[in-house]
């Protein structure tokens, strides 16, 4: 079924053992003095275990003013190399060929990191990050030129035995091969062949300094999707260029600081959306291409190399998600994969919280203090709720060794998780409620649906432990005319995966639920208002994917009121107050209040008085993320 993914790949002397990489990817598992630490050791190591032929570890600063974030990764300094040299020898005695990604800023980054102004190729400061640049001089472009050639050397001392350039995102290499960052008037730019000098010289210093033998990649956002940006058509020639300089294989990425949904790709952009462009890239060059972006499956990667729209695939997020994902796809154990949904969960808890976390994998990070391991007594489990966390904690207490029964008064398991997959771009929220039910099933979960629990119900099974996922319940605010026919609940709305009816709607809340119901009303056609009391709607969206959804809701004619408040429901619609202009009626046939839940804690009451020992997670302790669930439930079926 996988016969071209499983397939040996050579690049000069090295011999891939299949055509999986893992690319470059930021794990925030480096120390703020730019150390390795054993948890960052062990990340490597388990995705290298996982089967991948190849992982690049993430971007290493080749200089001090060119470091994105105080936990980056550095190779700017022989003191470096030693953590480095951990990682890579990690990843080679687990059969997987370790490679570095060398990597300088330019101006995308911050005084508040680095300690100066950021340098760039001109006074344009970044279009997200903002803030006064320093345009390079001849001076300081050579000695970043030379300081890549430096870091490549350190990268062969640690062992790495393939080294990649960082070309693409908005990065300095990036910056000068664009017009939309360059606007220089000098040998390095003013047209394509003097804006790609400093990345020939840089592809010139390192093979200069590391030889012809060792394996050089180019990494190239060879679409920038902004006015003025690189096309493939410009890549191109670029790209020909450097394979004239010695490039040996390029990796076909896209976007840059004003346009990060390229980067990092959520789940509105379709699976594997740049495949394209390295099939063009592909055709052009004499040597292999390498596809990312939203490859988060083993079919999807086999298809990609099946019709020679690529060499290699790159799988990021989908080795953060399991790890383990190319040794179960080429042993045949696909519905046992647990795919990344593309939900940037990864991404925004870096820059929220400083690490990474995944919504699907709660180890992620944490791996060492996550290990798995059996039960030292068994213990009947009852887990009352089929939602994330507790189709979680079921599979992960099973695993250990104990024997768990989850009862669900729906008939069909997923809870909110299944309600949220309806919306058309969040469909793939389904493959993790499978992967959830499927690991239940290997390890022996007896699901009981379509059963609504009591005390009394908890008495008759007799269970050593309970754990209550219970969720939420809606929170409708203390309005008159709540009680109307004309109310409808989200579940209402996304009942069975169906269209809904073309109704003039009013939307009252404008948080993320609320957001999403809006726009799944308007591909439905429903003329829509959304009405949010605050003066931003989506704050908690993670950032790629709230930019994503406001141009949607735009594009579908969404009418979006902020800094209004509902005051009272009729039968003919809403009665609002602005902030600014007072209060008028909104006229609908429908409206969806979504302004909160409350926790569904009920049972937990009852169940404290039998004595039993009951834990509470997900919505029922606190209204919270799906992400905060499935942690709290593969954490309390490790400690049971």
């Amino acid at each position: 079924m996988l016969e071209h993914l499983f397939t040996p790949f050579r690049i000069k002397n090295l011999t891939l053992s299949n055509r999986i990489v893992m690319p470059g990817l930021a794990s925030f598992l480096i120390e703020e003095d730019g150390s390795i630490t054993d948890k960052t050791v062990e990340h490597y190591r388990r995705r290298a275990a996982g089967g991948p032929a190849m992982v690049i570890v993430e971007a290493c600063a080749v200089s001090p003013e060119g470091i994105v974030s105080p936990h980056q990764a550095r190779i700017y300094d022989d003191r470096f190399v030693e953590g480095l040299s951990r990682i890579a020898q990690t990843m080679r005695a687990e059969g997987s060929i370790p490679a570095v990604q060398i990597h300088h800023g330019g101006r995308q980054t911050s005084p508040r990191v680095i300690g100066q102004k950021p340098v760039a190729p001109s006074n344009l400061p970044c279009p997200t990050i903002r803030g006064e640049v320093e345009p390079l001089s001849l001076e300081g472009i050579h000695d970043i030129v030379r300081k890549f050639g430096d870091a490549a050397v350190r990268a062969l001392e640690a062992g790495f035995e393939l080294i990649e350039i960082h070309g693409a995102h908005g990065y300095i290499i990036n910056q000068f091969l664009s017009p939309f960052s360059n606007i220089r008037e000098d040998e390095y730019g003013g047209d394509p062949e003097r804006r790609m000098r400093f990345a020939l010289e840089i592809m010139d210093e390192v093979k200069r300094r590391v030889g012809n033998a060792v394996p050089i990649s180019f990494k190239i956002s060879a679409q920038e999707y902004v006015e003025g940006g690189l096309t493939v058509a410009d890549s191109i020639p670029i790209l020909e260029t450097l394979v004239e300089h010695g490039m040996d294989i390029v990796q076909v990425s896209a976007g840059n600081d004003a346009t990060p949904e390229w980067i990092s790709q959520p789940m509105f952009m379709k699976q594997a959306c740049l495949a394209e462009s390295a099939a063009a890239i592909r055709k052009a060059l004499t040597v292999p291409v390498m596809a990312v972006g939203r490859i988060n499956s083993p079919e999807i990667a086999e298809q990609i190399i099946a019709e020679g729209m690529a060499d290699l695939v790159c799988i990021g997020r989908g080795l953060l998600a399991d790890p383990n994902m190319p040794n179960k796809a080429r042993e045949g154990r696909l519905d046992e994969i647990r795919t990344c949904i593309a939900c940037n969960t990864c991404m925004e808890s870096i820059f929220r919280k400083g690490r990474v976390e995944c919504l699907v994998n709660p180890t992620l990070g944490r791996e060492q203090e996550m290990v798995l391991s059996p039960a030292e007594s068994v213990k009947k489990v009852m887990v009352v709720g089929g939602g994330p966390g507790g189709l979680d904690v079921a599979w992960v207490a099973a695993k250990r060794g104990h024997e768990v029964h989850l009862y669900e008064k729906q008939e069909t398991l997923g809870g909110q998780l299944l309600l949220g997959s309806v919306s058309s771009y969040k469909k793939e929220l389904l493959t993790l409620i499978e992967y959830q039910k499927k690991q239940g099933q290997k390890h022996g979960v007896h699901y009981h649906l379509g059963s609504v629990v009591t005390a009394e119900t908890v008495t008759e099974v007799r269970p050593d432990v309970v754990v209550l996922a219970t969720g939420s319940v809606p929170n409708p605010p203390p309005v008159p005319g709540i009680d109307l026919s004309i109310v409808r609940t989200v579940s209402q709305v996304f009942q069975d995966g169906r269209a809904p009816a073309v109704r003039r709607s009013v939307v009252i809340g404008g948080g993320a639920t609320g957001c999403e119901v809006s726009l799944h009303l308007a591909e439905a056609g429903c003329p829509v208002t959304l009405v949010e009391k605050m003066r931003r709607i989506g704050p908690q969206i993670e950032t790629v994917t709230r930019k994503m959804i406001l141009a949607a809701l735009k594009e579908r004619n969404v009418t979006v009121m902020t800094g209004t408040e509902l005051v009272h429901i009729q039968p003919q619609g809403v009665l609002v107050r602005s902030r600014d202009t007072g209060e008028h009626l909104l006229e609908a046939d429908q409206v969806i209040v979504v302004t909160g839940m409350r926790p569904d804690n009920t049972l937990y009451n009852e169940v404290m008085k039998l004595g039993i020992p009951v834990y509470q997670i997900g919505d029922c302790l606190e209204p919270r993320s799906a992400k905060a669930a499935i942690y709290e439930g593969s954490m309390i079926g490790r400690k049971i």
